[in-house]
């Protein structure tokens, strides 16, 4: 009943039944069930309503107290960091989930809704989902373009682009006024990066910050009917996109990262055009999103904690470490999970193929067997780079030194720039529940 009040809203259009399937399946059974579970004491399915624009932690130390792997309503969830790096470094588990391997009558209807041509970042050949021997061609040609050393050539154009948002927003320090910090400065220094990156011309990327921002919650989990079709209007639109900018690239080359990943070969063979629309859709929705919550994470964190920029103020060689304490107290990315392909052993507990293991990125960031008092912000913290808000393993992120770049430079820039920055009343965190940041950061600058 709750899918027919959902899908048949009087005015409303009735889609596609393959459309209807998949949501169905794919976000309004998982959100009934988790909802159900939450209300009988599962502490995965309060949690996914907890990390709702909530506060996740909590019950990240009650589910840690129950031991290394807990039993859910979906899953096993981990909250270890040892364990959490075995299961993402296992050759016993896969990303994703195999549609095939869910069997009855759910399976078969997954099947036949499923749209094979449809991209997103969980859709093959997305790098996300696929696995050797694909997975090794394409993270071959990819690391080339997104080297450490291709990285920090754009460190000097990111620092330009910091300081000309931050030029804009002089009229408002100067006022006094309130600005949204997510807005005017947090979102469009990584979307801007990333359009030099796909050679997106200047007068196309407010699409591409558009597209962004409608994608982003293709990563989530029991989406609302609405929030669905809008991902799915903003992959389709951006696929059509990079059809014509892949063409123009071609015929245009330039000396962006994308172009040099069009031309990139591997033993003489370089990735088609789906896989290239594939690498860049992923380059931006998971390349721009999970920066612009880092920056926001970053920003509220160091002003809650003023000793802390005062050290990095009198230490300015230290901002590198502070990005990884802030990646690892407030990670952008909060979970991600990883389907047996075998039968295996997780902490001594058997696994059966088939089984999702829920890997719990943010809660294994503050295992106190790993960290010293892992509650406590310390941006001089020796191994705050032992963290996994980058993932693990052969799906370890490849866009790791661009984001950690991109925080450096917003951040230190930032508070460089107006070193009295105050939060005002009105912060508001996304509803996402697998990616953690601000949707509003309001706050009051001073030159």
């Amino acid at each position: 009943m709750t899918l027919v009040r959902e899908r048949f809203t009087p005015g409303r259009v009735t889609p596609g039944a393959k459309t209807a399937v998949r949501w169905g399946l794919g976000h309004l059974l998982p959100r009934t069930v988790m909802t159900l579970a939450a209300r009988r004491g599962d502490l995965q399915g309060q949690m996914i309503f907890a990390a709702r624009g909530g506060d996740p932690f909590p019950l990240f130390e009650q589910m840690r107290s129950m031991g290394p792997l807990y039993r859910g309503r979906f899953s096993y969830l981990t909250t270890s960091l040892p364990v959490v790096r075995e299961v993402l470094g296992s050759n016993d588990f896969r990303a994703g989930f195999d549609r095939n391997q869910i069997g009855g009558p759910i399976g078969k209807a997954f099947l036949w809704a499923t749209d094979e041509e449809r991209l997103g970042p969980l859709e093959p050949p997305s790098l996300l989902v696929t696995e050797p021997p694909d997975h090794t061609r394409y993270r071959k040609l990819v690391t080339r373009v997104f080297s450490v050393r291709a990285v920090e050539k754009l460190r000097s154009r990111t620092e330009e682009i910091a300081a000309g948002l931050l030029d804009d927003l002089a009229g408002a320090a100067d006022s006094g006024d309130s600005v949204d910090l997510v807005e005017r400065y947090c979102a469009l220094l990584p979307v801007t990066v990333i359009a030099e990156i796909l050679g997106v011309p200047a007068d196309e990327r407010s699409r591409v910050l558009a597209f962004g921002a409608a994608a982003a919650p293709s990563l989530d989990l029991g989406l609302t009917w609405k929030v669905f079709r809008q991902v799915e209007d903003a992959l389709a639109g951006f696929e059509a996109w990079l059809d014509a900018h892949l063409s123009s690239l071609r015929d245009h080359p330039g000396d962006d990262l994308l172009s040099q990943l069009v031309a990139a070969k591997e033993d003489g063979v370089g990735l088609d055009d789906r896989e290239l629309k594939a690498t860049a859709g992923l380059v931006l929705a998971a390349g721009f999103e999970t920066t612009v919550n880092l920056l926001g994470n970053g920003t509220a964190l160091l002003h809650d904690h003023p000793e802390q920029l005062a050290h990095l103020r009198a230490h300015p060689y230290g901002w590198a470490n502070a990005v990884d304490e802030i990646l690892r107290f407030d990670p952008p990315v909060l979970l991600t999970g990883r389907t047996a392909q075998t039968d295996t052993e997780v902490a001594g507990t058997p696994i059966r193929q088939g089984t999702l293991v829920t890997t719990i990125l943010a809660a294994a960031n503050r295992d106190p067997e790993v960290f010293d008092d892992p509650g406590r912000f310390d941006v001089t913290r020796e191994n705050a780079k032992d963290h996994v808000a980058f993932s693990a393993g052969r799906h370890y992120c490849l866009g790791a030194a661009l984001a950690r770049m991109e925080g450096e430079v917003g951040l230190r820039l930032l508070f460089e720039r107006y070193p009295d920055l105050q939060l005002r009343p009105g912060a508001e965190r996304r509803s996402t529940r697998i990616l953690r940041g601000f949707e509003r950061l309001p706050v009051r600058l001073r030159a």
